[in-house]
Order: C-alpha cells, then sequence, then structure tokens
C-alpha cells in the first residue's frame, strides 16, 4: 500500500472532470493490460487518485462450485481470505450485492442490523461505510467489486455507486475477454493436437509461402523439423519450374471458381524421389485466392501401386478365364482330328507324310492350348500392326 495514498478530500480531487479522467485511464488499462493481476493494481491505483480503496477487493462468484475466491484483495483489518465454499448459504455483503445484481451501499448501522437479524455475533470493527458493485457478463453475476472505510461514512457518497458500478463493467469486460483468451487458447491446443495426430500432411499456405506445417507433413518429405518448412515457397515440393507454374495455375482457377482445388500431382522430397500425391486445397478469398490456403496432402503412391496390381490380377483373371473357355472349346475338336487321323493310317489313298504332318500340327494346338492353361502372369508382346497380344509363351510357368 505504499503506492497509494489516501486522497485529500478536496472538490477539485472529486469533480466530475477528475473522475472521467480516472474512467478513461480504468478504461485504457482494460484495452492495453491482458494480465487480470496487473489490471486489477492499475484500477486500484487509478481508483486511488478520487477515492479511499485502502480496503478494496474483487470477488469472483463460481457457480458451479457455489464458491467465491479473492483474487484481489486489500484491507487495513483483515488477512487475503482462501476461498469461501457455500456461498448460497452464507450471509455476507457480497452476497447481497449478488442476490440484488446491482450496486448497494450500507452504513454500520445496516451492517449491525444486518449481523443481529441473522443471529450472527458481531467481532472486530465494523466498516463506517460499504459500497459493492456487481460484475455481469450477459445478465450473469460473476462477482463482485466492493470498498469500504474504517475512518468515516463520509469517506465515499451515494453518487460513488455509479463510479463503482461503470469500473465494475469495465472489470467484467476484462474478465469476459480473459475467459474468451482461455477458452481460445484451449480449442487452439485441440485442435493443434488433432492437426498433429492426422496421418494426412496439412500446412497453412500464404501466398504459395509455407506458414505452418504439421508433423506428417515434415515426415512425408523427408525433413527433419518444421523449420525446414516455415516461410519457405511451396516450390521446394516441385520437381520443375513447369510443375510449379501448372500447378499454381490449376490452383488458381480452381479456387477462384469454386474456393477448392482437389486434384493428383508428382511432388518431390527433399532427397528428389518423387511420389504421387493427392492434394486438396481450400481458400479463404476467392477474390485473391493465393491468399490464404489450408493445403491436405496424401501420398497415393502406395495406393496408386496397389491398384496397378489389382488392375493386373483383373486382367490375368480376364486372360484365365478366356483361356479356359478357349482351351476346352478346342480341345474336344482336337482330340477328334488326332483320332480321324490315326484311323487313316491304313488307308493307301492317303500319303503317311500327310498323316504325320496332321498330327503333328494337331500336337502343337495341343500344346498351345497346355501353354494357354499354364498362364500365371499378365505378359504382352507387340505384334505386327502395333497390335499387342498375349505371350503365352513366357506368360507362365516352364511345361
Amino acid at each position: 500500500m505504499k503506492d497509494i495514498k489516501k486522497p485529500q478530500k478536496s472538490k477539485k480531487e472529486r469533480d466530475d472532470a477528475r473522475t472521467l479522467e480516472v474512467l478513461f485511464e480504468i478504461s485504457e488499462a482494460v484495452s492495453i493490460t491482458r494480465n487480470p493481476d496487473e489490471l486489477y493494481r492499475v484500477i486500484h491505483k487509478s481508483l486511488g487518485r478520487i477515492l479511499n480503496v485502502e480496503n478494496f477487493h474483487i470477488a469472483l462468484h463460481h457457480e458451479d462450485k457455489d464458491s467465491i475466491t479473492f483474487p484481489y484483495y486489500v484491507s487495513e483489518k483483515k488477512e487475503k481470505p482462501e476461498e469461501i465454499f457455500n456461498f448460497s448459504r452464507t450471509d455476507s455483503l457480497t452476497g447481497k450485492v449478488i442476490q440484488a445484481k446491482r450496486p448497494l451501499i450500507f452504513f454500520a448501522e445496516d451492517i449491525i442490523e444486518f449481523a443481529k437479524a441473522r443471529g450472527q455475533k458481531i467481532t472486530g470493527t465494523v466498516s463506517k461505510i460499504w459500497l459493492g458493485a456487481p460484475l455481469i457478463i450477459s445478465n450473469r453475476i460473476i462477482g463482485v467489486i466492493a470498498m469500504q472505510s474504517f475512518n468515516s461514512p463520509k469517506d465515499y457518497k451515494k453518487k460513488d455507486l455509479d463510479l463503482l458500478n461503470a469500473v465494475s463493467r469495465h472489470i467484467a469486460l476484462a474478465i469476459e475477454r480473459k475467459d474468451s483468451d482461455e477458452k481460445f487458447s484451449e480449442q487452439r491446443q485441440v485442435l493443434e493436437k488433432i492437426l498433429e495426430s492426422s496421418p494426412v500432411g496439412i500446412c497453412l499456405v500464404e501466398n504459395r509461402i509455407f506458414k505452418w506445417v504439421n508433423t506428417e507433413m515434415v515426415r512425408m518429405f523427408g525433413y527433419e523439423k518444421k523449420e525446414d518448412f516455415e516461410n519457405a515457397n511451396v516450390r521446394m515440393i516441385y520437381n520443375t519450374d513447369e510443375d510449379f507454374s501448372i500447378s499454381g495455375s490449376l490452383i488458381y482457377t480452381d479456387l477462384k471458381k469454386s474456393g477448392k482445388s482437389d486434384f493428383d500431382f508428382d511432388v518431390k522430397r527433399k532427397d528428389g524421389t518423387l511420389f504421387k500425391a493427392h492434394i486438396i486445397i481450400t481458400g479463404s478469398y476467392q477474390e485473391t485466392p493465393l491468399e490464404s490456403t489450408i493445403v491436405t496432402i496424401v501420398d497415393i503412391s502406395e495406393r496408386e501401386e496397389i491398384q496397378k496390381e489389382k488392375m493386373k490380377r483383373e486382367k490375368l483373371q480376364g486372360v484365365l478365364e478366356m483361356a479356359g473357355a478357349i482351351c476346352h472349346e478346342i480341345n474336344q475338336p482336337l482330340q477328334s482330328i488326332y483320332g480321324y487321323s490315326t484311323l487313316f493310317e491304313d488307308n493307301e489313298s492317303i500319303p503317311p507324310e500327310d498323316l504325320q504332318k496332321i498330327k503333328k500340327q494337331a500336337l502343337r494346338i495341343g500344346d498351345i492350348t497346355k501353354r494357354l492353361s499354364g498362364i500365371t502372369r499378365y505378359k504382352t508382346v507387340e505384334y505386327p500392326g502395333r497390335i499387342r497380344i498375349i505371350d503365352i509363351w513366357s506368360a507362365g510357368s516352364d511345361l
């Protein structure tokens, strides 16, 4: 209390101009001071220029716990109280202000009568005058600002309730802002945890400059730390200037049209290797599409390989089904041809060498159908006329 002097009770100090000056000082402090404890000290000191603030406190009501705490407490007579629980069942002047939801003033006789009516024994020095104003946020009472004097009831005037009430609104505004800041900070921490745990690369890009990336983005591109990306041009993930230009034009056009760009593109890791990525970009401003964008990147190279392998299997399955059908249909007439050629061996009108040719070609067809039925992989060869045909001689195991 060394820096706060009891004010002289002169008209000069208590005139309207002086009061407005103090209110402006408090308002300015609320605007620039983010630390509540520091703000309470500033308010206390400012009020000390025009009022007796030797006994001054700010009390916060915690409805969920039915308690009250004192983040700021200055008193000539008492130490700062601990948190008071079961507050709704505790009679106090602070409680009366909360119940009334308006500023109240009590003189010594009021305080004594209040105590007697509740069967309370008065101990210690009774205040000559006590003033309190509620702290209100969205029609909800969150606490009280109060001051009192043990010296004289003339230390305050009833119009000082208006001043205290004005100050209470400033304090409530600061507390509301603090609560909003804390909630925003908590939400931001939760969001950052979600983004950090995402298996997808996520980044904030402004005018094609990386401003923030998550851990998966760093891992995906083979870098060591986030700082490798921060304030770096997105050109770093493209293989060539041409790729950088093509993607930029595509992104700009999509964002300008719909606010979203969704495409696949080959991008580059730190070691220079390329991989296929699925990129989704959303923008905040369609007038200036690249000003601020959220980018998600998924490595689909493995998925693409799986898709290729799936297509190969599907093609092979088609070949196998076709080969099975061909073998089944050809083998029956082939057996007939081979059988009739054997029957004609005793026919002298047919030269033996011609029968051998027939048997040889029948055996060759049989070998082909055997090869077809043994296909285990899909392989093609070029055929005259720029046609590709299945290579049945190397598409299966050796027979």
